[in-house]
């Protein structure tokens, strides 16, 4: 009897845990970007909404980083989408550790 009940709860409800993916974010987009500041130092970041996060960097809304909160006005010169969080924030540490020319090449590039 209780082989039939769970069978049935794995009918009506495929992710037994209740767990639901959009909620927990497994769909969105991410991306990593590069700001240009005021300053003309490069920040890099990731984010599942660009134009929330550059409004937040340019303190339009609350939110962004202290760095440049005081290297303002900030510019988008660069995004690249990733396949999820993970996968930007690798990605993130891999353009953090480039030199500057190297992120201006990346820049260039695109």
């Amino acid at each position: 009897m209780n082989d039939s009940i769970e069978s049935e709860d794995k009918q009506n409800n495929p992710n037994p845990q209740g767990e639901n993916d959009i909620l927990k974010g497994d769909n969105q987009a991410w991306y990593v970007y590069l700001l240009r500041c005021a300053d003309n130092t490069l920040y890099c970041g990731i984010t599942t909404n660009l134009n929330k996060r550059l409004r937040q960097h340019n303190g339009e809304l609350v939110g962004g980083a202290k760095y440049t909160k005081v290297r303002q006005p900030c510019e988008l010169v660069y995004s690249e989408k990733a396949e999820n969080r993970s996968q930007a924030s690798k990605r993130e540490c891999t353009i953090k550790k480039m030199s500057k020319q190297a992120k201006e090449q990346l820049i260039q590039l695109s």
